[in-house]
């Protein structure tokens, strides 16, 4: 495929010859362990179908709902008349607040009003969430990109790591819906609010490889998702028909233990460097569900409603416990979490490890020049989406045991086709996460 902006060219991720696998949903038997369906005839919504059924909230938020909406009018009947000059908004709703800073428009040196756009020259000022960078650790980074057709990013990461490489990190990445009101807000809140529940815990063994329902570990992460919804939560409008909701996709590691724990379609990878590469989550979505009934991937994953995902953060979420997977890692290789803003141009398991040992080749910085060289070949794709990439170096010592949670991966070696995407900026100074 030729390249708009180098003379080098990047490999066609369908030609992989490679072993890729992919997760395969748990029998109804692992229900207790967290992957769950709603019974059968049981009232669902389906975001991002037209289909979507009537939800009713249940009588907690129903009542906060209402006192929510009293407590609007209530300030609209004593609120004094708008002040002259710059406006910052603020919302009424204890919790809630929203005041960004006054800026200056880079064209005409004008205030930025709170709506975003210069009072002077009414250019739009640009997001600070339009590209953002993070690099907590030599051995782990992620970059979260607007994409070049949605007018705002509504994806969110959030990543922590031990500076010794390997030892502990907690890789999240959460897509906001698009058809639901503040996802940005929404998948920013619960990516925050699952680093600081899970990062510097010392109070859990982080032993990934025991995923009974009863473990520390399900546990732990049983009860990372709901604060993580209640951040989301905090972050809404309850009035709102379409409140804010987004996926959950965190990637752990402890040693050379892996593990995914997931909402939606967001997905976690394991890339080998020699050897099957593995999709260790499984969507929450339409196409899934066509997939798990014997409907072709490559039909599924391309139909009307393949994005339409069935479980999600958010008011009327169907549940939130998260589907775990994890792995032993047996050689080097990266641990990537992504959106479908990456995925949806390399689904495959072995197609995206050839894509990132290709990117790797020539983007030899370290996991933030990598995630820049993926997220700058998802927009030369069509940058459709937000595009988010978080990455973290494994490098275990040789004859670390096999895998939890699905198979270990089979010994097969592949040596990648050099290239490089597209010419970008040297990796920036390493920042704390957000």
């Amino acid at each position: 495929m030729e390249l708009a902006v180098t003379e080098d060219h990047i490999p066609d991720p369908e030609a992989a010859g490679s072993a890729g696998r992919w997760a395969q949903p748990p029998e109804a038997s692992a229900a207790p362990h967290g992957w769950s369906q709603p019974p059968a005839g049981q009232p669902r919504r389906l975001y991002g179908s037209t289909e979507s059924q009537h939800w009713q909230p249940d009588t907690d938020l129903a009542a906060r709902a209402a006192a929510e909406a009293a407590a609007d009018a209530a300030v609209a009947e004593t609120a004094p008349p708008p002040a002259a000059g710059p406006r910052r908004a603020a919302s009424a709703v204890m919790g809630r607040v929203f005041t960004p800073e006054l800026r200056s428009c880079p064209k005409c040196g004008g205030a930025i009003d709170w709506d975003g756009y210069c009072v002077q020259c009414g250019a739009k000022a640009p997001s600070g969430r339009d590209h953002l960078e993070e690099w907590p650790a030599s051995w782990v980074a992620g970059v979260c990109d607007r994409g070049l057709r949605h007018p705002r990013n509504e994806d969110a990461m959030a990543l922590e790591a031990s500076a010794e490489p390997g030892v502990r990190a907690v890789l999240t990445v959460c897509d906001g819906v698009s058809m639901s009101t503040d996802s940005d807000r929404a998948s920013l809140a619960a990516a925050r609010a699952v680093l600081g529940h899970l990062a510097g815990r010392t109070d859990w063994d982080w032993n990934l490889t025991d995923l009974a329902p009863e473990s520390a570990t399900r546990m732990v992460l049983d009860e990372t998702a709901q604060v993580a919804n209640q951040a989301v939560l905090a972050n809404s409008d309850l009035n709102e028909a379409s409140p804010a909701s987004c996926t959950l996709a965190i990637g752990l590691v402890s040693g050379t233990q892996l593990l995914s724990a997931t909402l939606g379609d967001s997905r976690v990878y394991w890339l080998p460097d020699q050897g099957e590469a593995l999709l260790l989550s499984t969507d929450d979505s339409m196409a899934q569900e066509q997939i798990a009934a014997g409907v072709e991937r490559g039909i599924a994953e391309s139909g009307m409603h393949s994005h339409v995902i069935t479980r999600w953060l958010g008011r009327d979420a169907p549940d939130v416990r998260p589907t775990l997977a994890g792995v032993v890692a047996t050689g080097a290789g990266w641990l990537l979490v992504c959106s479908d803003g990456l995925w949806n141009y390399a689904s495959d398991p072995a197609a995206i490890a050839h894509l990132v040992r290709a990117v790797a080749a020539r983007r030899t910085q370290g996991p933030l020049d990598l995630a820049q060289g993926l997220v700058a070949w998802a927009n030369e794709q069509g940058g459709e989406d937000n595009i988010t990439v978080a990455l973290a170096r494994i490098e275990p010592a040789v004859g670390t045991d096999s895998a939890v949670g699905t198979e270990s991966a089979a010994a097969a070696s592949e040596e990648a086709e050099l290239d490089a995407p597209t010419t970008r900026t040297r990796p920036v100074a390493p920042t704390g996460a957000s």
